[in-house]
């Protein structure tokens, strides 16, 4: 019985499917690569003024709210403005080099450019307001910020991580006075948890679960 492919068809055949392969291969890495953090694990980023979390929130106690102003009713925590910091800043180490890009922000009324520590794809939707107004407490995905002496990303961030946290969301929550507090929450007996899931009109799991909490 004749073959219904000659010796070069088959080999072009083979070639096309290696390089249908490759192609896939390359494909999901580039996707993989792009919807990755910019910043590792762990790694302090680099910013146009070396803010110490450590000195400020932990030292000086100040709190979240003070700098990240909108945390509490929008999705962005928001980055503290060049006022803000000058509140200090106007008094206390004006002549320190490590601040003359504030001092210029303010001569040419030009935002100061902080880079982004934790930037999750478009794709996905997040809202801190949300979060804070639920019970979950800052050091939940920002890690002891309060002994960072540059900020540095401390969890990944992925889905997987996302909805580790989503499964077992009670676990994860804080009665509201605790939510901005650096320190770790005392453990929650099962009644006290069972209350603040009614207070804070905690979602189920499969709701939290849903792809379209976080995908819209």
């Amino acid at each position: 019985m004749a073959q219904a492919f000659s010796e070069p068809e088959v080999l072009a055949i083979k070639l096309l499917f290696l390089a249908a392969v490759v192609l896939v291969a390359t494909a999901v890495a580039v996707a993989r690569w792009r919807m990755s953090p910019e910043n590792a694990l762990n790694e302090p980023v680099e910013q146009p003024i070396p803010f110490s979390h450590k000195h400020h929130a932990g030292d000086d106690g100040i709190d979240c709210r003070y700098c990240h102003t909108s945390v509490e009713k929008s999705a962005f925590a928001g980055l503290p403005t060049t006022q803000i910091c000058l509140t200090c800043h106007s008094q206390l180490y004006r002549d320190a080099p490590m601040l003359a890009p504030l001092h210029e922000s303010a001569r040419t009324n030009t935002p100061i450019r902080w880079n982004r520590v934790y930037d999750l794809p478009d794709f996905v939707y997040f809202d801190h307001s949300i979060h804070v107004n639920k019970g979950v407490a800052c050091v939940e995905c920002h890690g002891r910020i309060d002994q960072m002496p540059l900020t540095r990303r401390v969890a990944s961030l992925d889905m997987q991580w996302c909805l580790q946290c989503h499964r077992s969301a009670p676990q994860h929550i804080r009665p509201k006075q605790e939510v901005f507090s650096m320190t770790g929450s005392r453990p929650h007996t099962p009644q006290e948890v069972e209350r603040l899931v009614r207070a804070y009109h905690l979602q189920d799991t499969r709701r939290l679960t849903d792809c379209s909490t976080c995908h819209r």
